[in-house]
């Protein structure tokens, strides 16, 4: 049985869990008002959690986009498309949702192989 390591975790959440070679994790932006600074916060803030777990952009398996207006699509998918390695892309589904907070313009959840 492998071991599951959870990254700051707190009462409702971890920061990520890593499990068999894989972390999991999701991330809402820290700042930003529109959605590309917003994007761009939520990816910085990935790559911190990636490196904390051990892994790197350019080992994402998969990423489920949550975007609160998909009038925003094109610009996520712009930054998205600046941030992510050539060749490096994860399969990725993406949605129109609700945010839990009404600043939120975007939340991604994050799989990604370890190592």
């Amino acid at each position: 049985m492998s071991d599951i390591h959870r990254i700051h975790p707190a009462a409702q959440w971890s920061d990520a869990v890593v499990h068999n070679g894989v972390v999991y994790f999701v991330e809402v932006p820290e700042s930003g008002a529109d959605i590309t600074s917003q994007t761009l916060a939520l990816l910085a803030q990935a790559e911190r959690t990636l490196a904390l777990a051990g892994s790197h952009k350019s080992r994402l398996l998969m990423a489920t986009v949550y975007l609160k207006d998909m009038a925003d699509r094109a610009d996520f998918n712009a930054a998205w498309q600046t941030w992510l390695p050539e060749g490096c892309a994860p399969a990725r589904a993406c949605v129109r949702a609700e945010m839990a907070s009404p600043e939120y313009r975007v939340e991604i959840a994050f799989t990604a192989a370890v190592g």
